[in-house]
């Protein structure tokens, strides 16, 4: 039976990217891309486009039947900063998405879904050094607290009703093809467009202030590579805690200057700061590289390199 996947959220950042690499690997017609808004040309162009709000469970399941669809990739969600601002939203998007998309699984509509947790899981409480797979998860933030909930649902719906869902926890994601969507991790994307337009940046978070971060390829590969790996070999299912590599905003200023001599950044943290505060700054990610052979392949100077050379050729 052949792979049909159906995105939701295809057009925020990581669906974006993620969607144009299904494409590649199953086939243009094979992936059908969805959100409540239209996204990039080339992501509207390249396969079919279906306008879906995702906790709408019958406009879902009227895609599934039309497309034949066997998997889902659930994005759609507001993030940590957004969703402060608007915590019943964010709530209401987050979690009736996720349950609209088990329940589908559990009626056996569809074979398989993925949906992405987050480092927001963590919190105040959680160890920040090596913060191990099982530990204290205590979120101070909305979207913390959905991203909980979340693994929670994905466990037991796994548990009772044999529903194949796949999750990691990710980390802060940095891509330059599609600008920030409203999360705490935003400036490690934004900065590179600042230092490019005008030189200069002005930073939400304090300088010395680290926070584990994957450059887009790297977070792409480990989610196409979790959901291809045998059932078999997975133990965990609530989320996969994911790791590249951890650095400050002085860090990232200082790797950007070696390309940029006369780049220069300020700071003035703002309410993000007490969000980034609450999160870990280093990963323990061994159990998925034990369990599926995850291994990222970019540091903060490749990454750095391939993002300034993207954006000065596009």
């Amino acid at each position: 039976m052949k792979t049909v996947i159906l995105v939701l959220g295809a057009s925020g950042q990581i669906g974006t990217e993620l969607t144009e690499k299904l494409r590649q690997l199953y086939g243009n017609n094979n992936i059908i891309a969805s959100d409540i808004r239209e996204g990039s040309l080339e992501l509207m162009t390249s396969g079919p486009f279906e306008k879906i709000d995702a906790t709408d469970k019958e406009a879902i399941l009227q895609v599934i039947q039309k497309y034949g669809v066997t998997q889902v990739y659930l994005l759609a969600a507001m993030l940590s900063a957004t969703a402060e601002k608007m915590p019943q939203k964010a709530w209401n998007l987050n979690m009736n998405s996720l349950l609209a998309v088990l329940d589908l699984a559990k009626e056996k509509h569809i074979e398989k879904i993925y949906w992405p947790s987050s480092i927001a899981v963590f919190g105040p409480t959680t160890p920040k050094e090596n913060t191990p797979q099982k530990t204290v998860m205590e979120p101070s933030t909305v979207y913390g607290i959905s991203k909980v909930s979340g693994e929670f649902w994905c466990n037991y719906y796994h548990d009772k009703f044999g529903v194949d869902v796949r999750s990691l926890r990710y980390p802060g994601i940095i891509s330059w093809k599609t600008k920030p969507g409203g999360g705490t991790t935003d400036y490690a994307v934004d900065i590179y467009f600042k230092a490019l337009e005008d030189k200069k940046y002005e930073c939400f978070l304090s300088e010395n202030t680290t926070l584990p971060m994957m450059y887009m390829d790297d977070a792409v590969n480990a989610t196409i590579q979790l959901m291809q790996a045998d059932a078999k070999n997975l133990s965990i299912r609530n989320g996969y805690n994911l790791a590249a590599m951890s650095f400050t905003p002085k860090e990232i200023a200082a790797e950007i200057k070696k390309h940029i001599p006369d780049f220069e950044i300020t700071y003035n943290p703002d309410f993000r700061q007490q969000i980034a505060d609450s999160w870990p700054q280093t990963i323990d990610d061994s159990k998925a590289r034990n369990d599926w052979n995850w291994e990222h392949k970019f540091d903060l100077k490749t990454m750095t390199e391939d993002i300034l050379e993207s954006l000065k050729n596009q």
